[in-house]
């Protein structure tokens, strides 16, 4: 289970210098998962895939800024940031580095969009956009706070302090709340129709009103979930990619490349191979207290 504040020296395999993940403030929780800081110098240049999650992404840079080279939405144009927002996705950001990395990444729930940042998910959803357009000159105001403070802890304060004079709580509908957590719950493997059912909505209904409040429809969410729990698997079991397939509900190796290559642009195996190595822990929402919550 992640700890309130959990400050890591990165070991010899890892290619972060430092790295820290943190819990928000207990009234900020059920709309930010968590918090993370990286610092990584010297890495080969190159480009890293922003994946389809669970969450809503808020990324600053405390460096360079981020340049996304293509974006979830491709009628979007390439951009770079300085703080980003990318909403839910079913398709990869792809994100280009010179070797030096150093900033934040904050996991929001679905609801801490409009709680926290002022934006229903629907807005965000497939879309990637600047902090700024969000909260104009108070973004900038933020990022210099940050930069200027020293520790991980410090920076961790900042935003528990900033995201509680800006947070409105919201609770997402009773039955869209359930339908979220039976779908997380399962990893994705659940029946959409069975659940408009055990709702007493039609298919269709059900799936409007998901995607009204959530941005993307209960279909898209389960093949979240379920390629989120496989990435999981595959960096915390290493099986082969046959028995992943199975355990993650696919109908076989093959199905689980075909979405492997929708949701992340790559096959599983180029994913091991070049995206494995960077991942770290706290990316994978099955890795966060949800998971250690849940019954075996």
């Amino acid at each position: 289970m992640i700890s309130s504040a959990s400050i890591e020296k990165a070991g010899m395999n890892s290619p972060y210098s430092d790295r820290a993940v943190s819990l928000p403030t207990p009234a900020l929780r059920p709309f930010i998962a968590r918090y993370a800081g990286f610092r990584a110098n010297g890495l080969p240049a190159g480009t890293h895939a922003g994946l389809p999650s669970r969450h809503v992404d808020l990324i600053i840079s405390l460096g360079q800024p981020i340049h996304v080279i293509r974006m979830p939405n491709e009628s979007l144009r390439p951009d770079a940031f300085t703080a980003l927002v990318g909403g839910m996705k079913d398709a990869p950001a792809i994100v280009r580095h010179d070797g030096d990395l150093y900033g934040m990444h904050l996991f929001l729930t679905p609801l801490g969009a409009r709680a926290i940042l002022g934006v229903s998910s629907v807005e965000l959803a497939s879309r990637v956009v600047h902090l700024s357009d969000l909260w104009g000159s108070a973004a900038g105001n933020l990022i210099e706070r940050l930069m200027a403070a020293l520790t991980w802890q410090q920076r961790f304060a900042i935003l528990d302090e900033e995201f509680m004079r800006r947070l409105i709580p919201i609770a997402m509908p009773r039955e869209i709340a359930w339908a979220w957590g039976r779908l997380a719950q399962a990893d994705g493997r659940v029946s959409i129709q069975g659940l408009a059912r055990d709702l007493g909505w039609s298919r269709r209904h059900f799936s409007e009103r998901f995607r009204t409040v959530l941005g993307v429809t209960p279909k898209t969410a389960a093949r979240i979930f379920r390629f989120e729990h496989a990435c999981w698997l595959i960096k915390a079991e290493r099986p082969s990619l046959a028995e992943a397939a199975y355990a993650c509900g696919y109908h076989d190796q093959a199905h689980m490349t075909l979405e492997w290559n929708a949701l992340a642009g790559c096959t599983p195996r180029s994913w091991i191979l070049s995206e494995l190595p960077f991942l770290q822990d706290y990316e994978l929402a099955a890795s966060d207290d949800e998971r250690c919550r849940r019954p075996g």
